[in-house]
């Protein structure tokens, strides 16, 4: 990519990220538009669900400086952000039956991360060189600007721990960590819950342990404690005890 390009693509992320901070958070996740590249063999930009900036439940005001403090920062650079976005994709592509990485906001988790855990830092962006120096000598151009075949073509050769090849170490480690970065926030998510069918703490009705379990070890449920406390009818009348903690209705 020409300099001119690259020059023009930060001036538009920046009225982007401009656009973004002025929007009012609302739910879980901004459905906004991310960071948009494009690269000379690939027209088609890649974007992504924002994640909000700030969060008003269960922080401590010790918790919420600290989340304002790592919001404030930027970590990756564009051309290392744009990689991470490309390779979670990769990993978890948005043809997901309940959408995929970038749907979730994953690019923004992994620069999170990065902020948070100073750990995560270096392999991340070392990685990311690391990407591009074999998509270079394999393919004469960077990760992101090679086409979709060459990049599968490199993701094969890292997503594999037990290869022995020395050389490509440093790809499989970075590869292993980001396919666990990825992972590990989607299924954090609400789309992540969704694949999962979990639902979470909700009511619902318990009307006993079934009758063949029961059967199994030779147990029977006292008459009276069946209408006291499976008689879903009675399921919002508040329980009432005695003196001596025996249960009156």
């Amino acid at each position: 990519m020409s300099e001119s390009s690259e020059i023009k693509h930060s001036i538009e992320r920046r009225d982007v990220l401009k656009a973004l901070m002025l929007a009012p958070v609302a739910g879980a996740m901004l459905a906004s538009t991310g960071c948009a590249w494009v690269s000379e063999s690939n027209k088609q930009p890649t974007r992504w669900t924002r994640l909000p900036t700030q969060y008003s439940y269960a922080r401590t005001d010790v918790e919420k400086q600290r989340d304002a403090e790592l919001f404030a920062e930027t970590f990756f650079r564009e051309h290392e952000l744009v990689t991470i976005a490309v390779l979670c994709d990769i990993i978890l592509p948005s043809d997901h039956e309940n959408g995929g990485a970038l749907a979730a906001g994953l690019p923004d988790f992994v620069e999170f991360m990065a902020k948070d855990r100073e750990h995560y830092k270096l392999p991340l962006r070392g990685g990311v060189a690391w990407l591009d120096n074999y998509s270079l000598d394999n393919f004469g151009a960077r990760f992101v600007e090679a086409d979709i075949e060459q990049q599968l073509a490199i993701c094969d050769a890292i997503a594999y721990p037990d290869v022995q090849d020395e050389a490509l170490q440093p790809g499989i480690a970075f590869f292993s960590l980001m396919r666990n970065m990825t992972l590990t926030g989607y299924y954090t998510t609400e789309l992540g819950f969704r694949d999962l069918g979990y639902v979470g703490n909700t009511p619902n009705i318990w009307d006993g342990v079934p009758d063949e379990v029961l059967a199994r070890h030779g147990k029977t449920y006292d008459a009276e404690w069946l209408t006291k406390c499976v008689d879903q009818s009675r399921r919002n009348i508040t329980a009432e005890w005695d003196d001596e903690m025996n249960l009156i209705t």
